[in-house]
């Protein structure tokens, strides 16, 4: 067995090509016509020093490894097995393949250098000595998340990418943990990486102009180190700007497959010198054969579903993102500014948690996204509805305008609020041809149809009134108003971590579509309002259930609070990846205590739901805490607070009277009142000690988390996703994404197999 590998950028050098131009000069008429400029010239002369500019290298690279494989073809008169390319190189393996034809490739190799050297501060190292677990191990320890691996070329060969500064400082810390060597590349920015994720979104619609064709020859994949499938060619090669070049395992799989004999098609020989060392350092790949009930495939309609596809096209051109996909806030920044912050820079969306979070330091994670994301990359924040101080949403509201949020994540609301209406209709104006602008948007949760009818219809009048009355918004903006709903997407909220309804998603999506449809009726607003989906979404055929209801988008929770980059302790972590379905519960919630409102969280190895259902109980049959038995008191202070009511009382009372000292004086004007107080206090407790990760404590965790965090372990059991630190929550997204599309696209060709399409 044969393959064909073609090198990628690196292995240019002045001179190359010089013994294939004369043969191929008509191709070279035709690159010189294409790229403007004489690539014999910049090869063999270099005369502007060009060479070495990645506009230029990748081109250049691209005909020189094309004329190489052509003459091999033309000698030897036969053709690979397989083919695979490292990065750039792998346009020509596709090359071969007949997937592209020459002059397709080359205009995607041009377009692909000219976006790549637009991105500018960052940087790429190489390091060797070390393996992939050591150097994530080493960079997690010193606080490195802004470095990606880029490539992994050998079982001790990696490159780093990221920004700059960090890939300058993390290279003594590596070769203090043992790296041999630590080279700084010569680039000019960090590819392969989160960073060139506006890249990816960019090349991603040119190659959505370009006609490609089904493989004649498998063509490894360097995002995924299998063959590629022929409905996601566009995809995966957009993916692989902003994914790691997976070299070794791309030769492992070629291993497993059978003895190969391997020969590097381009200059130089640096891959055959990485594939020496692969097969000297590593085993084939373990592959899962497919089932012998496979479908074969029968001439008749593809699918074209791909992880693009999904949902909703105005969701992902509304927030420039590209999956209709969106990682939810959690509360106490779980949902964290590191969580955000890849997510966009990945070119997908998320909401940081704000709720519970004290203003400074909300806007000290919106200072640090500002300075992230400084390349117009989309991101939002949560806000939650307070029932019991309403000024601190006011003065989110605030926060969030004078730091121009544009786009919010409402939950827990039940009515609209004046805070909520201030913000969505802040600056609404008529643009140039008369439309009515909306500069705030609003995602909205939403478990039931008369929140969500509030959520699609406008902000309500009388809240507007008393807004303008204040001075708070402007005739205009009130005016404008009418003609707007309070948010442009309502997620619908099935059962799910944290608060909720318990609502069943097959049940709730088509009744809040039909809701949707007649309030578009109604109303007529230009622009249709989106529906989305959360709560159970853990795997593709979750997901797939959701997009096939109907909706526009899905929004994750409970898994992401699993990931590297979610703001809770490595102990709740621990618990979490290792939870099944069955492993949650109801509770109370504390921030709606007297009414009832129900959370869900991690019930397998902690006490908190029992307790927590416990003290509701007591709350519900006794007036005061008086009342309660004696025996019941103690054991509440000794095994569940440990702490006396009374010290609890002063930390509570301590808290009130900076932010809502009339609730000290309700409290102690009404003994359930003041129980109820106390009784709170256990739920603020054991957010706080979970996120803090207290071992000493840890039967009295509250974990919000829902069944789908358990159905996702259960997916990924056996694979390298099991561990949650190998979880980083973009991968997430890509691997349940890609997913759906598969389970989707499966369920196609089943149907039109069995005569149903």
């Amino acid at each position: 067995m044969s393959t064909f590998v073609f090198p990628g950028q690196g292995s240019q050098h002045k001179g190359m090509g010089k013994d294939l131009f004369a043969r191929y000069a008509d191709v070279l008429t035709v690159v010189d016509r294409v790229l403007g400029y004489s690539m014999m010239e910049l090869c063999l002369d270099d005369a502007k020093g060009l060479l070495g500019e990645t506009q230029f290298t990748q081109p250049a690279l691209y005909v020189v490894n094309a004329l190489t494989y052509f003459h091999t073809v033309e000698t030897k008169g036969t053709r690979p097995d397989y083919v695979a390319g490292h990065s750039l190189g792998e346009y020509n393996a596709l090359l071969a393949a007949e997937v592209i034809d020459f002059e397709t490739g080359l205009r995607l190799v041009q377009k692909r250098g000219e976006l790549m050297a637009k991105v500018k501060g960052g940087g790429m190292a190489a390091v060797v000595g070390l393996s992939e677990k050591e150097i994530e191990r080493i960079l997690s320890e010193h606080s490195f998340t802004g470095i990606d691996i880029a490539n992994r070329n050998t079982p001790s060969q990696f490159v780093i990418s990221g920004l700059v500064g960090e890939i300058q400082k993390s290279r003594s810390v590596l070769e203090s943990g043992g790296a041999g060597m630590v080279v700084p590349l010569r680039v000019s920015a960090p590819f392969h990486s989160r960073y060139m994720a506006s890249v990816r979104n960019e090349f991603s619609d040119f190659l959505s102009t370009i006609q490609v064709s089904r493989p004649k020859i498998p063509v490894i994949s360097n995002v995924e180190a299998r063959p590629y499938p022929e409905n996601r060619i566009r995809e995966l090669l957009a993916d692989q700007i902003t994914n790691s070049v997976h070299w070794t395992d791309t030769i492992r799989y070629l291993m497993a497959r059978g003895e190969t004999e391997f020969l590097e098609l381009g200059p130089g020989s640096i891959l055959t010198g990485l594939i020496r060392k692969i097969r000297q350092d590593a085993k084939p790949l373990e592959l899962v054969e497919e089932p012998k009930t496979q479908i074969v495939e029968r001439p008749g309609r593809k699918s074209g579903i791909t992880a693009h596809s999904l949902g909703s096209a105005e969701f992902r051109e509304h927030y420039r993102v590209r999956y209709a996909y969106v990682a939810g806030s959690m509360y106490k920044g779980i949902a964290s500014k590191e969580l955000v912050a890849r997510m966009a820079k990945t070119g997908l969306l998320a909401f940081l948690g704000t709720g519970g979070l004290r203003l400074p330091r909300i806007e000290e994670d919106l200072r640090y996204l500002r300075s992230e994301l400084n390349q117009g990359q989309t991101f939002g924040a949560n806000l939650l509805c307070n029932l019991i101080v309403p000024k601190l949403e006011d003065e989110t509201v605030d926060l969030f305008l004078r730091n121009d949020i544009r786009h919010v994540e409402a939950s827990a609301y039940m009515q609209m609020t004046p805070s909520l209406v201030r913000f969505r209709v802040k600056n609404i104006h008529r643009g140039a041809k008369g439309e009515v602008v909306v500069p705030n948007n609003i995602l909205a949760k939403a478990s039931r149809p008369e929140v969500a009818e509030a959520f699609m219809s406008p902000p309500p009048g009388n809240i507007v009134d008393k807004l303008l009355r204040a001075g708070a918004i402007t005739s205009t903006e009130a005016e404008l108003s009418k003609h707007i709903p309070m948010a442009g997407d309502v997620c619908v909220e099935s059962d799910s971590g944290g608060h909720t309804d318990q609502g069943i998603a097959s049940v709730l999506i088509p009744a809040i579509l039909s809701l949707r449809n007649r309030i578009m009726s109604k109303y007529r607003y230009p622009t249709r309002i989106r529906i989305g989906a959360a709560g159970g979404i853990g795997t593709p055929e979750a997901a797939a259930a959701a997009f096939i209801l109907g909706a526009d988008f899905i929004l994750t929770g409970s898994i992401n609070q699993c990931t590297v980059e979610a703001g809770t302790s490595d102990v709740v972590k621990d618990m979490l990846q290792d939870i099944n379905v069955q492993h949650t519960e109801y509770a109370p919630a504390g921030d709606m205590f007297e009414l009832g409102a129900k959370v869900q969280v991690l019930r397998r190895g902690v006490l908190f739901p029992a307790r927590a259902n416990k003290l509701y109980d007591l709350y519900m049959h006794h007036n005061s805490l008086a009342d309660i038995d004696e025996n019941t008191r103690t054991q509440i202070q000794e095994k569940y607070f440990k702490r006396s009511f009374e010290e609890v009382w002063r930390e509570t009372r301590d808290f009130y009277l900076d932010i809502k000292p009339d609730e000290i004086e309700r409290a102690e004007r009404a003994p359930k009142h003041k129980m109820s107080l106390i009784f709170r206090w256990y739920f603020i407790h054991t957010m706080r000690i979970a996120l803090n990760g207290d071992q000493e404590q840890k039967v009295d965790f509250q974990v919000h988390c829902g069944p789908a965090l358990g159905a996702f372990n259960q997916w990924v059991r056996g694979t390298d996703l099991e561990d949650w630190r190998r979880r980083h929550v973009d991968g997430l997204a890509e691997q349940l994404m890609n997913g759906t599309a598969e389970v989707l696209g499966r369920r196609f060709q089943e149907m039109q197999f069995s005569g149903l399409m």
